[in-house]
């Protein structure tokens, strides 16, 4: 398989979840610059494989190609059963979306889509930190004696570990949500997690020093 991703970008989770599985030898890593929407390797257009630009994608064996983190989560989860990362019965499926759901919407496209972004205006990034605060009290209610979203580690809490790992780019202090800054805590020192973060930071490291560099 070959995953398309931008460093520190929520294709990251995926990157998580293959650790997690144990399934470094089944995909190869492939850098978009998703500002030129080209592939760093050879500056091919990324667009042939992703019309959108947009990273994740998943390209599999037999050709098909995956977009959508909802999507590639899901069926990494439904690849590797044993490695537990996702419920294989209802309704434990059916809480799964429910929470990649809640992340990919209330959290990722709500909350920090307008914060990091550098063209939306001060009322969307007003409304989204206003939105951000009911948010981040619903997950930490939720979190309250729980080690994960669900009963074990899946592959919504890669994507939620990501996402929250953002915070620190857009001046939100996690603190003041005990249990979830508890939570990230907790899930950055995660084998899987730790391994993703720390390569991905230097990922990002070099592609601004190349941005720099070119400017």
């Amino acid at each position: 398989m070959d995953l398309f991703f931008s460093p520190f970008a929520c294709s990251m989770a995926s990157r998580i979840s293959f650790y997690e599985a144990g399934a470094d030898n089944d995909v190869i890593f492939h850098q978009v610059n998703v500002q030129t929407k080209q592939l760093i390797a050879d500056a091919s257009d990324y667009r042939t494989i992703n019309a959108s630009g947009q990273v994740p994608a998943l390209r599999l064996a037999d050709g098909t190609i995956l977009t959508e983190n909802f999507s590639i989560l899901t069926f990494l989860a439904d690849a590797y059963p044993a490695a537990g990362i996702g419920p294989t019965t209802a309704p434990e499926k059916y809480k799964l979306a429910q929470w990649l759901s809640f992340v990919s919407t209330e959290l990722h496209k709500q909350v920090f889509t307008p914060l990091l972004s550098t063209v939306s205006n001060d009322g969307a990034k007003a409304f989204a930190r206003q939105s951000a605060a009911e948010r981040f009290t619903r997950l930490n209610r939720h979190l309250h004696n729980r080690n994960y979203l669900l009963e074990h580690f899946s592959v919504a809490d890669a994507y939620l570990v990501v996402v929250l790992n953002w915070a620190q780019f857009v001046d939100i202090d996690l603190r003041l949500f005990a249990t979830v800054n508890d939570y990230l805590t907790r899930l950055n020192a995660r084998p899987s997690v730790a391994r993703a973060l720390a390569e991905e930071m230097e990922l990002m490291a070099a592609e601004n020093a190349r941005q720099q560099t070119a400017e």
